[in-house]
């Protein structure tokens, strides 16, 4: 690998096939690190912005390993505790252009490429200051979030747009239609509005949650006052401590969102409000996403993962625990679903990634994967694929065979960090007959680390499994 510097920004060009399949990813020691609160400020983009301190609480899990029911795939190795490592770096982002593989970019400023590889590292990212903390990606464009304040916007491998709120670091990004929801460390949920192709003014923010409204109006009525803390009082309606993890359910028009207060809210999008607020859990809520069945599934560093339906409830409709599916020492660190073979699977401090299967009237327990050594940080899921991403600074690739079972199909390896979350699209440069036919389907991987930087991998349904 070759690494050359311009204007402050480091372009690093891969070598062809650089994917190297190893048994697994190289241990890695992190120190948490506490940040300090922010005080709230929005503006539009801006590249030249100053820099500013951030601040949360590091969350604490127990490192005891945890004894799952059976096991699949490939096997695994030492346990470890969850590394959680907020970072006080915060600074604006500077242009970084991709460095990729295929064919040239007509711009530039981009001096790199990209070749069509069957399976494996495409490109990266690569910034001078900010951890990615957050990743998703719609309509052709990828979305970054990080510790500098900012969402980045990328299309077509370039630099497309960004937008930025000083409210610390950017824990979530869920995308609806032409809105775009952003989670943040001082508890608020922002929103956001693609206005069109303009890169300037591409988007606009048109709102928060809750909305400032229905924030005075909830603080002058005594009642509306819950205790999140010994002698401290909130609205109930508004997350006191970082919003850790999003998640929408387009059918009912719902977004939920969790926090390290412990608390699941759950928000009505046609008019911005706040319906309902539940203490899910005993500890921070890590993941939420909504499921199959009308089930809403949360995970949190009480080691436990649990199940939500939405019911009436004598003369309202609420959401209710339905089933607790894990209980454990270990953190429960990463969500995520596959709706159309109902499949749950949970990633955890542990470095174990344990699944659930959907039968007649109930969810049934499947097994555990084990590929990595330290903390499960993410998980994500591409048509019969399963992704995991670890504090090891892997990502493990799994296909799902028929009778619940898994195999490992490929280890990424390339990041210099934990790799903190992971997004996921079709390889539009596919042969879409082929793959409707039953061909190789391939799917294009987003991974985001605390190294600093965002790869691009191109990985295959129909890989050979590792021996």
């Amino acid at each position: 690998m070759t690494n050359q510097k311009i204007n402050d920004t480091t372009l690093f060009k891969e070598k062809k096939n650089s994917v190297q399949r190893q048994t697994f990813g190289t241990l890695l020691n992190y120190d948490p690190i506490i940040l300090n609160n922010q005080d709230e400020g929005n503006n539009n983009y801006n590249s030249d912005n100053n820099n500013n301190n951030n601040s949360s609480p590091c969350r604490k899990s127990s490192s005891a390993p945890s004894v799952p029911m059976s096991t699949a795939a490939t096997d695994s190795g030492n346990t470890s505790p969850y590394f959680m490592s907020p970072w006080n770096q915060p600074s604006p982002y500077s242009k970084s252009p991709w460095s990729t593989h295929q064919q040239p970019i007509d711009d530039h400023r981009y001096d790199v490429a990209y070749e069509q590889a069957p399976a494996g590292l495409v490109g990266s990212i690569v910034r001078e200051e900010g951890h990615i903390y957050s990743l998703a990606t719609s309509g052709g464009f990828l979305y970054t979030g990080s510790d500098s304040k900012n969402i980045r916007v990328w299309k077509n491998f370039k630099d497309f747009s960004g937008f930025k709120s000083n409210s610390g670091l950017v824990k979530a990004i869920v995308i609806l239609g032409d809105k775009i929801f952003t989670g943040h460390q001082d508890g608020k949920i922002r929103v956001w509005k693609f206005c069109g192709s303009n890169k300037k003014n591409a988007y606009k923010r048109v709102g928060s949650l809750p909305t400032t409204r229905d924030y005075l109006k909830c603080s002058i009525n005594p009642k509306s006052y819950v205790e999140v803390r010994r002698n401290r009082n909130m609205p109930w309606i508004r997350h006191y401590d970082t919003v850790s993890c999003l998640s929408v359910d387009a059918e009912r028009g719902l977004l939920y969102s969790g926090s390290w207060d412990k608390t699941l809210k759950v928000w009505r999008l046609s008019d911005s409000k706040c319906i309902e607020s539940i203490n899910a859990h005993d500890d921070a809520v890590n993941s939420v996403v909504v499921g199959f069945d009308g089930l809403v599934f949360t995970g949190s560093a009480d080691g436990t993962v649990k199940a939500w339906r939405r019911e009436l409830v004598g003369k309202s409709t609420k959401h209710v625990l339905v089933h607790t599916l894990l209980e454990q020492e270990n953190a429960v660190t990463s969500l995520a679903v596959n709706l159309e073979a109902g499949m749950l699977y949970a990633g955890s401090s542990d470095g174990l990634v344990n699944f659930w299967e959907r039968e007649k009237n109930s969810i049934s327990y499947g097994g555990v994967l084990r590929g990595h050594k330290l903390a499960v940080l993410s998980v994500a899921v591409a048509g019969n694929l399963v992704l995991s991403g670890s504090a090891d600074k892997s990502i493990c690739v799994w296909r799902r065979e028929e009778g619940g079972i898994h195999l490992c199909v490929s280890v990424l390896t390339g990041h210099n960090g934990p790799v903190k979350c992971l997004a996921v699209e079709a390889d539009f440069d596919d042969d879409d007959e082929s793959a409707e036919k039953g061909g190789n389907q391939r799917w294009i991987v987003y991974s985001g680390s605390l190294d600093k930087s965002v790869k691009v991998w191109r990985v295959s349904e129909n890989a050979p499994s590792l021996k």
